[in-house]
């Protein structure tokens, strides 16, 4: 799915990427989606549980090494 926003969080660790979703998911209307991609080690789990606590949809999760990168539908 091509994503309506892409954010990239790589090299910044908690709070920032989570932070940095929140900010950019207040920017999207309903429906759209967000691509975030994040190397610090505690981002898919913190990714997840924002996206739960938003009632937001991680539609995938992917890996590349230490990257993770999760589409958020809105």
């Amino acid at each position: 799915m091509e994503p309506d926003k892409v954010l990239d969080c790589t090299g910044l660790y908690c709070p920032e990427p989570i932070f940095r979703t929140r900010m950019a998911m207040d920017e999207l209307e309903k429906g759209q989606v967000l691509e975030v991609s994040a190397d610090d080690p505690a981002a898919e789990a913190d990714l997840r549980r924002l996206a739960e606590r938003m009632d937001y949809e991680v539609l995938e999760a992917t890996k590349d090494g230490d990257t993770v990168t999760l589409q958020i539908r809105k």
